[in-house]
């Protein structure tokens, strides 16, 4: 037992207690924000911010450049979704959950490639680029983003990008060693599921209604 406890959480002997409290709140927060945009609940930008306020900070003191840009990316994008959220379309009705336009998925491609290549340059700007995860950090931070962008604007693709990048990033958080990360995105990836099938069968009811 003691052997298997060490395998998955041996690396935070040399964390701080305070670096360890931090990320376990994060964590928490993380998935309540996830689970509100489950439930398409506005709640979901507020506990989003909270856990990736904490998330910059920690990830930033542990130069991980990729996650860091990925959580400040999140902060940004969660403002402009709680804007997006919470305004009117008419005197009586929000935003309301829809499929992405043919527009909106060629600038999905745009926000696609221009991640990749901004993570590519800031790894090389900050000698980042030597090891095999910088590779698969660029490609999650590239789905994360069109991801969150598609989330504020209440597109059920968002689910679809978040799905995938979850599982990806599953074994990557626990080979750099934050293992109540890793456990966060395998719970991520089932509430991820159950928000698309819930979001689906909301949109699948409005648009049975018009």
């Amino acid at each position: 037992m003691s052997q298997v406890f060490d395998f998955l959480f041996g690396q935070y002997s040399e964390y701080s207690t305070l670096d360890i409290s931090l990320e376990v709140i994060a964590v928490l927060f993380g998935i309540a924000s996830v689970f509100f945009a489950w439930m398409n609940k506005i709640w979901v930008y507020p506990t989003g911010i909270i856990s990736t306020s904490i998330y910059v900070y920690l990830l930033l003191k542990w130069s991980l450049l990729g996650d860091m840009m990925i959580n400040a990316y999140y902060f940004v994008m969660s403002i402009y979704g709680w804007y997006i959220w919470t305004k009117k379309i008419d005197e009586t009705h929000t935003t309301p959950i829809s499929r992405t336009t043919s527009t909106e998925k060629r600038i999905e491609f745009l926000i696609f490639v221009g991640t990749l290549v901004f993570v590519y340059v800031i790894y090389r700007i900050f000698d980042k680029w030597n090891d095999w995860t910088a590779y698969v950090d660029t490609l999650t931070t590239a789905i994360f983003f069109v991801g969150m962008w598609l989330m504020a604007r209440r597109k059920i693709e968002n689910w679809i990008f978040w799905i995938i990048g979850d599982i990806i990033s599953i074994p990557l958080y626990f080979y750099k060693g934050f293992t109540f990360t890793s456990f966060q995105y395998i719970i991520f990836t089932f509430m991820a599921i159950q928000g698309y099938l819930a979001w689906k069968k909301s949109l699948d009811k409005n648009l049975a209604t018009v």
